[in-house]
């Protein structure tokens, strides 16, 4: 293991299941709020939002930070 991943909290954890984790603590409504995303917003479901994510770095990077705070809570 490499020195910068023994302090990342996300290390291990896969998009799909931080994406659970959040929607099952925030719902798909709430998580829309947080991340104003359509995939979040329209028919949202883990599949295509696991798509969208995996494309599109800023819209990632909002999720794992929102996971990150609800981590430290």
């Amino acid at each position: 293991m490499s020195p910068t991943q023994i302090n990342n909290p996300l290390h291990g954890k896969t998009l799909e299941a931080i994406l659970k984790e959040l929607e099952a603590h925030y719902g798909w409504e709430q998580l829309a709020l947080h991340v104003p995303i359509n995939c979040f917003k329209k028919d949202p479901s883990i599949k295509s939002s696991l798509v969208f994510l995996r494309k599109t770095d800023w819209a990632r990077k909002k999720v794992e930070e929102l996971y990150l705070q609800l981590m430290t809570r």
